[in-house]
């Protein structure tokens, strides 16, 4: 695992795990969007399986950066670089985290109601597809909100 420590490949100070982390979560949201497309071209099979597949590789992701963060030192090892005040990195992180936690919860919550929905013979679009849409918008809004905090985290870690 002495690749995840690398210099990384967007030309800062980061680890190659952090750059490789970074480029995923940047693009989760347009990922997710265009997942929403398909919903919206009634491909509602393909919707699904792609909205499963991406949560089920961000969560991958998550454990990768998690294992990597542990295993480089943690937070303190990740701040020596950054010449931002101690307290404002914080806050950063901890909005960060709230929210992409409330996030997952919200994104996993859609996709097994969905689930059940469906295996009750759910028709689409039917009953339970206002609630899923709303649903859906929470969860792609707290997706872009995590992308954009964890990019706000990344600069302030090893660009500032």
């Amino acid at each position: 695992m002495e690749y995840m420590f690398q210099p990384g490949f967007l030309g800062t100070r980061a680890p190659f795990f952090m750059d490789f982390v970074t480029l995923i979560v940047a693009f989760l949201p347009l990922l997710v969007g265009i997942a929403i497309s398909f919903a919206r071209h009634q491909k509602y099979t393909l919707h699904s399986t792609v909205q499963i597949t991406i949560f089920i590789i961000s969560v991958i992701v998550v454990g990768y950066f998690e294992y990597g963060v542990r295993l480089g030192g943690g937070y303190e090892a990740f701040v020596k670089g950054t010449h931002v005040s101690h307290n404002y990195l914080l806050f950063v992180l901890v909005l960060h985290i709230v929210i992409s936690v409330i996030t997952l919860g919200v994104w996993a919550g859609t996709l097994v109601h969905a689930r059940k929905s469906y295996a009750r013979g759910g028709l689409l679009p039917g009953p339970d597809s206002t609630s899923h849409k709303k649903a859906g918008i929470r969860s792609f809004i707290g997706i872009g909100l995590t992308a954009l905090t964890g990019i706000w985290l990344y600069l302030l870690l090893f660009v500032f």
